[in-house]
């Protein structure tokens, strides 16, 4: 049995899974929260266990050294059944990594020298790398980055129209995220249609969001940019604005550069426009008749509309739609407005299906419609653990 331990590094969080890249069994998975804050937990799972601790948790070296601690009380043993590698998910490869890549001490320094492209998570991601290296130093580490996928952007979808030096010396273009998660729905909806000369497009719905035009496998166009702010409405993310609004701002009102990046990041959104980042929260608001709220899932559902039109014109075609996420996975009132205005394409929803409260992978749409639509949870951890041992292989 060849697992992978999966490891998602954040600021203040460390997420983990180990888990079997053949068949997709998790032997465990656990959470650390609150690294370097007071009331910082940790929570291990195995099967129907779960063992609970609230400890100080200083560090990512502590937080690798509960890990271990975790595992070998409650198991499975690493030291008897050791992962072949510690795959870890990195936000941003910049232009230099284009797919799984073994970490050593160059890597490590070249994801340093990418900070300036992800300063929120770049930094975490490394942190958490070398106190991984520390904890298992006999294991292959491997980065798989968010970013790798869109690697077959062509130029005309990657390229901005801003000054060749912008783009030759500070390497602004389009990059893209979500890759791993836009590669995991892709692929299965080419399983679940049994080919691979499928036009889709994934739609990757949480506090995140992210379009993705997949063609015959291949990412040619996406909707999150240089960083994860461009694109469709998020919880906090403005997605599309005029490049222009924060100059208005600076004039206007007197912004500086600090404001503005925090207002546009963690103020907008759903946020910024019914006063809620959940959208769960937003469509109850709704429901009771907030007339903010009404109008964000209004901005919302045109946003996606408009994407799904746009990328269908790139594509050449549209055979597929598929919805992930926390959004895209479990909230059926969104994924019927949006299937219900594109009835050009062919779209027939199945309200039945669309509406049934069935977890796991499931078709919306009824035997007339032109176009499949699905919803396909996302499992980027398993993609990653995938990715890894294809990399080991070679």
């Amino acid at each position: 049995m060849s697992r992978v331990l999966v490891i998602n590094a954040g600021s203040s969080s460390l997420k983990y899974q180990l888990l079997d890249p053949a068949t997709g069994e998790v032997a465990a998975a656990g959470l650390v929260e609150r690294i370097g804050e007071e009331g910082s937990t940790l929570r291990h799972t195995v099967g129907e266990s779960v063992l609970r601790r609230a400890v100080p948790i200083p560090d990512a070296a502590e937080a690798f050294a509960q890990l271990s601690a975790a595992f070998a009380e409650a198991g499975p043993d690493l030291q008897a059944q050791p992962p072949v590698a510690v795959g870890h998910r990195v936000v941003h490869g910049g232009t230099r990594f284009s797919a799984a890549t073994v970490i050593d001490d160059d890597v490590l320094a070249t994801l340093e020298d990418l900070t300036p492209l992800a300063p929120l998570h770049n930094p975490a991601n490394v942190v958490g790398i070398r106190a991984a290296r520390a904890a298992f130093p006999e294991l292959p580490q491997i980065a798989v980055f968010d970013t790798a996928f869109h690697r077959t952007l062509p130029p005309a979808a990657y390229t901005y129209a801003v000054p060749k030096q912008w783009r030759e010396d500070y390497s602004v273009r389009r990059y893209g995220f979500h890759g791993t998660s836009h590669e995991y729905v892709s692929r299965r909806v080419q399983s679940l249609l049994g080919r691979d000369d499928v036009a889709t497009v994934v739609l990757h719905l949480g506090n995140g969001c992210s379009a993705c035009a997949v063609l015959d496998g291949q990412s040619i166009e996406t909707s999150m940019g240089l960083t994860p702010l461009e694109g469709l409405v998020m919880g906090t993310r403005c997605g599309d604005i005029d490049p222009a609004i924060p100059f208005h701002l600076a004039r206007v009102a007197g912004l500086s550069v600090a404001d503005l990046d925090t207002a546009l990041n963690k103020q907008s959104g759903l946020k910024g426009l019914a006063g809620d980042n959940d959208f769960r929260a937003v469509v109850e608001l709704a429901d009771a008749g907030d007339a903010d709220a009404i109008a964000a899932i209004d901005v919302v559902v045109h946003r996606l509309i408009k994407y799904i039109g746009a990328y269908a014109a790139v594509m050449g075609r549209l055979d597929a739609i598929a919805f992930t996420g926390g959004i895209g996975e479990h909230n059926p009132a969104l994924r019927a407005a949006v299937l219900s205005r594109l009835a050009v394409f062919g779209v027939a929803v199945d309200e039945a299906a669309n509406a049934a409260p069935a977890a796991g992978e499931r078709l919306v749409t009824g035997p007339g419609s032109r176009v499949s639509a699905y919803v396909i949870p996302t499992n980027e951890e398993l993609q990653i653990a995938r990715e890894c041992v294809a990399l080991l292989s070679r």
